[in-house]
């Protein structure tokens, strides 16, 4: 079982940035994708952006240019560098690891932390 940490989430206004971390400790999967997702009230969990064990990323069209996530092998922590942040970027935001080809479901699931953009 892998248990997942989250934290940096808060209240920003537009334009402003916050960094996400997380931490996955236990019986970690390798290869694999760590990734975030979103999820805003009324709507369903979206991915934003995943980050796989080699380094590749990818992003969701409406974060390209503007989040960045990374990664620290060493500490299993993944990272979510959200820059000019806007009122549409208002979510739970959830941290996920699983093995690379697997579903989202079939790892774990960080707690969520809350990012609110004021305008």
């Amino acid at each position: 079982q892998v248990q997942l940490v989250e934290s940096g989430g808060g209240l920003v206004q537009a334009g402003g940035s916050l960094r996400l971390s997380c931490a996955a400790s236990g019986s970690i999967f390798n290869p694999n994708a760590m990734g975030w997702y979103r999820q805003a009230p009324g709507k369903q969990r979206e991915l934003v952006a995943t980050i796989y064990s080699y380094g590749n990323t990818n992003y969701a069209d409406s974060v390209k240019g503007r989040f960045t996530i990374s990664r620290d092998n060493a500490k299993n922590t993944v990272y979510l560098q959200m820059n000019s942040l806007k009122s549409e970027d208002t979510a739970v935001y959830y941290c996920n690891i699983r093995p690379i080809g697997a579903m989202p479901d079939f790892g774990s699931w960080g707690q969520g932390t809350q990012v609110t953009v004021s305008s």
